[in-house]
């Protein structure tokens, strides 16, 4: 389902019908970022209210909770994949006891269920009794933007069975989202700078990696003129839009734009994976608060891709270069909230284009790219 179309709901009443069903084991749902298993939890919360049968115990297990010697005989367990897995190598009959409770593995952002030590969490849950579900949440069903060998292999993980929405007289679903008002209507944007020529070890690199390597987006992030185009086309939003989020090129660009944009005047704030939790957690809440006399900025590097929902998000401006469909599209899908999710009518979408680099342009373009790997 394309993002911001109700992924997490959806899978909520699918989780809410096993349960009631299914009245000893667990339902263990994983993502791998924070920010993802909160909501997963609070959104079963909601959907067992109405949904639910009887009481069922929800075991939180990611950030700094602990995880208990024993093993829950019911419920439902939402747990960061990273903590999962280091505990499954520290102590692997705990997740071979965990796996006996199992009935049904919900994987959240599914296109990063077959890198290495995650696919270890999920197999290792599956292997031990028959009959485990296993169902993967993705708004792009799809690893990479250039290898079809390893979109295939995410394909095989799931046997080849993907289920989609499919509405009569759309070929794609985002377009009917965006006329029933779940989505805004992105209207996307150029910057574009010409960016240095790459060396021959850095194109060798663009080209065997997956994503841009690490020295060209440092080379960017100092690039003076682009960050005069960026501060400025951020300004010019602002006088458009109450809530921008950016997407910068690298950590200390995220914390840099956010000093040049409170000098100039604009209420911003830096949010990244060095940033504290604590800190991290107060700039989301600020800038969510449900107001509009000021407009406010989130400037990030490496977070607020997933898990992050702040409906009122109205411009992203998209300074981070990247050859990931995946990446793209989640960053897009951080500002097209439509009316009926508490939205708006539009979105502004604002791509920096480093004319040296590969790049993406629109939103509905990522949902049909991986349609011939699922084709078996």
């Amino acid at each position: 389902m394309p993002t911001g179309s109700g992924k997490t709901r959806t899978a909520m009443s699918h989780v809410a019908g096993h349960l009631r069903h299914n009245e000893e084991g667990l339902v263990v749902w994983l993502a791998a970022a924070e920010e993802l298993c909160g909501q997963a939890a609070d959104e079963f919360s909601e959907a067992w209210k109405k949904l639910g049968n009887r009481s069922i115990p929800i075991h939180r297990w990611w950030g700094g909770a602990e995880m208990g010697p024993e093993v829950p005989r019911e419920g439902f367990v939402v747990a960061g994949l990273a903590k999962l897995f280091s505990r499954g190598v520290e102590d692997p009959a705990w997740l071979a006891r965990l796996g006996d409770r199992t009935t049904l593995i919900v994987f959240d952002e599914a296109h990063q269920a077959i890198a290495p030590a995650y696919r270890h969490v999920v197999e290792a849950l599956a292997a031990r009794r028959e009959g485990v579900g296993i169902l993967g949440l993705s708004a792009t069903p799809g690893r990479t933007w250039n290898d079809v060998d390893e979109d295939a292999r995410l394909s095989e993980f799931f046997g080849h069975q993907k289920v989609t929405l499919k509405i009569r007289g759309y070929a794609n679903p985002v377009e009917y989202l965006v006329d029933e008002g779940y989505l805004a209507r992105p209207v996307y944007r150029a910057i574009e700078h010409q960016s240095a020529e790459l060396s021959h070890q850095e194109r060798t690199s663009l080209a065997s990696q997956l994503d841009i390597p690490s020295s060209v987006l440092r080379r960017l992030a100092d690039s003076h003129l682009r960050n005069l185009y960026i501060a400025n086309e951020v300004r010019a939003l602002a006088r458009r839009h109450w809530r921008i989020i950016v997407f910068s090129t690298t950590v200390e660009h995220a914390v840099m734009l956010a000093a040049v944009l409170q000098a100039q005047g604009i209420q911003t704030r830096a949010v990244t994976a060095s940033t504290v939790s604590a800190e991290r957690a107060a700039a989301i809440r600020w800038y969510r608060q449900p107001t509009n006399e000021e407009t406010r900025v989130l400037t990030n590097y490496g977070v607020l891709t997933t898990g992050f929902d702040a409906p009122r998000t109205s411009a992203a401006l998209i300074a981070r270069p990247t050859k990931s469909l995946v990446l793209y599209s989640q960053m897009v899908g951080r500002a097209i909230r439509g009316p009926r999710a508490g939205g708006n009518r539009e979105a502004e979408i604002v791509t920096v284009v480093d004319t040296a680099l590969p790049g993406f342009r629109s939103l509905s373009e990522s949902f049909a790219n991986w349609e011939d790997v699922w084709t078996q």
